[in-house]
Parts: C-alpha cells; sequence; structure tokens
C-alpha cells in the first residue's frame, strides 16, 4: 500500500426503495476537512491521467459502472516512492479512495458503460491557481501501461 493512502470498504443499504450508500462523513477517521464535491465521468477505454495536487487530498469512489484508479507514489521523501497501486473501484467493489496530495492519480473506465466518479477534495477549485500538476498518460517517467492485461 502507499503510504497515506486509505481504503475505506463502503456500506450499501438496500431496500424496497432503492439503496443508500453513505461515502464519507465527517466523523469518519479519513475525514480531513471539506472543500468540495464533485462528479466527472470516464467512458469505457479512456484514459484520464496522470495528475497530482501540492495541497489538496482527493476521497474518489465511483458511483455508476467501473473504473481502475491507479496511484504512482512520486514523493521524494515517502517510504513509499517509486509504488504503483492499483483500484478496481465501482458497483462490483464500493470503495472509497483516499489519496494524498503529491501522489499522481489517474483513471481508466472499465466495463461497457459510462463510470460516473464522485470525488470529495479538501480544497474547493482554485480557477486562478489550480492546485492541479499534470503529466501525459503514456508518455512520462511513470512506470504504468494503461492497456489491458489480459491472459
Amino acid at each position: 500500500m502507499i503510504k497515506d493512502v486509505k481504503i475505506k470498504k463502503l456500506r450499501v443499504i438496500p431496500d424496497e426503495r432503492g439503496r443508500l450508500m453513505e461515502i464519507l462523513r465527517a466523523d469518519d477517521s479519513e475525514f480531513i476537512k471539506f472543500g468540495q464535491v464533485y462528479m466527472t465521468t470516464v467512458l469505457p477505454g479512456v484514459v484520464k491521467a496522470w495528475h497530482y495536487h501540492k495541497k489538496q487530498t482527493d476521497n474518489m469512489t465511483v458511483v455508476s459502472g467501473m473504473a481502475k484508479i491507479v496511484l504512482y507514489d512520486g514523493r521524494s521523501d515517502s517510504s513509499t516512492q517509486g509504488e504503483v497501486q492499483e483500484f478496481f473501484v465501482g458497483e462490483h467493489n464500493p470503495i472509497l479512495v483516499q489519496i494524498p496530495n503529491g501522489v499522481h492519480h489517474g483513471m481508466k473506465g472499465v466495463g461497457e458503460r459510462e463510470a460516473i466518479v464522485i470525488n470529495t477534495v479538501t480544497e474547493p477549485y482554485d480557477r486562478k491557481r489550480p492546485d492541479e500538476f499534470r503529466a501525459d498518460p503514456h508518455d512520462n517517467d511513470i512506470p504504468y501501461d494503461w492497456a489491458c492485461k489480459e491472459g
């Protein structure tokens, strides 16, 4: 496990009306502070990567469909520097992935339909000075190949 990354198994509560799933509560051990909540989607086979934040911590889950969330620890002061970690998140594995600042991350839609991702972050998005630092998804120094691993 990459240092400072946390996983929370999410509890789905179904009844005859539908279902409820708490994602992140202020009294959870994973809760740091509130910045904003946003929704993004990723289409099947599409890669949205890589980026990291200097201040912000992400709390990411997939509420519809499935996505592969991949982390790379590029922090020079981390005991897990250079490690890569994959999580398959969504309807078949309802978890929250807490991604600390400084950890590169990206996602790929897996399955046959769009994945809907909810991210509760610790900082509001600053349109004038975004806390977002990007690398090309394929041409970079990160030791990860986004291709499907068959076999």
